[in-house]
């Protein structure tokens, strides 16, 4: 009786999508080879979401070098078809032979590197740019020559004394001497006051937006096509989600645990063209009044019916009356 109650449970496809995983993610760290000289191995990824210049820029290309970790930061233009931009990209690597190694999705572990350089560098860019958010691409050398200027911990020194054999001179160590000493006090109480605008600005941005927690965990199942490297796999996405990459680390997979009632009977399901199944409401199972801005907001309680079965979701009662009336009756 434990047994089997045990393995209902294991194989529940709603506490399959849902429930927690309380262990380590699965697969090891697989560590990257140890570049032989000095840019021979890079990094890179992009920032984007920055406020556009004079000069269209609104993105920046962070090119980060795995020996000496210097890097080279290029402001970019976001206007340029992605489709283009693969084939020119591709072209350029092909002819000079170089070896490209893609990261999976969701886990930025993988180019941990470059994730931590674009953090010094949005630091770099708030506290210099703050007062002329426009025109940071004017302030982007400078930025880029403090952070190779600065010293590093996982190298011991700075990046441009390891690439260069000794640091530059500059009085703008800021790492060093303190943003206060460097810049004068106007412009640090100004920064201050510009951060603390922005921060109002953010809590008020979020209070409206909906809240995710309790959106499924894991969605699927989906078959797995092939094995990447050691820790990596390819999965068979369906249509709806074309706009993400197929490959994805052992962490963000769960192990299915199949069970005979998610079969389903291929004579009893309508597929719809884009491959989706048309679910139906079976009943409403209760009834609640929200509050929003002074108004009265009727929801209920739907249980749907469908293949999986079990999907239970709250609706507008309004909504529902138009579309569903024999539920009420």
């Amino acid at each position: 009786m434990k047994r089997e109650i045990a393995s209902f449970v294991y194989s529940c496809l709603t506490c399959q999508k849902s429930k927690i995983e309380h262990q380590k993610p699965s697969g090891l760290m697989q560590p990257l080879a140890i570049p032989e000289w000095k840019w021979d191995s890079i990094s890179m990824d992009f920032v984007s979401g920055l406020p556009r210049t004079i000069k269209n820029f609104e993105a920046i290309w962070v090119i980060v070098d795995r020996l000496t970790k210097s890097a080279h930061f290029i402001p970019i233009r976001m206007d340029y078809p992605l489709e283009r931009l693969a084939e020119l990209y591709i072209e350029k690597i092909r002819a000079l032979g170089t070896k490209l190694r893609l990261s999976s999705a969701y886990h930025p572990q993988t180019d941990g590197q470059t994730e931590r350089t674009i953090q010094s560098l949005e630091d770099l860019l708030r506290a210099c740019v703050l007062e002329k958010g426009g025109a940071w691409d004017c302030y982007l050398p400078l930025i880029e020559f403090t952070y190779n200027n600065s010293f590093h911990s996982s190298i011991g020194m700075a990046p441009f004394e390891a690439l260069y054999g000794r640091r530059c001179r500059t009085p703008l160590c800021w790492y060093e001497s303190g943003e206060s000493v460097v810049v004068g006090p106007e412009i640090v109480q100004q920064t201050t006051e510009k951060i603390k605008m922005i921060q109002e600005k953010m809590r008020i941005a979020q209070s409206p937006l909906k809240s995710k927690k309790l959106t499924p965990r894991f969605i699927g199942p989906y078959q797995i096509l092939e094995r990447i490297g050691e820790v990596a796999y390819r999965i068979a996405l369906p249509p709806s989600l074309a706009n993400l990459h197929e490959v994805f680390h052992v962490s963000q997979l769960r192990r299915y645990i199949p069970d005979p009632s998610h079969v389903v009977q291929v004579d009893d399901v309508q597929v719809r063209d884009n491959l989706t199944v048309k679910t139906s409401p079976m009943r409403i199972e209760d009834r609640e009044l929200k509050q929003l801005r002074g108004k009265e907001i009727a929801l209920v309680k739907v249980a749907w019916g469908g293949p999986a079965g079990g999907n239970v979701t709250w609706e507008l009662e309004s909504h529902m009356k138009e579309s569903y009336p024999e539920l009420f009756a």
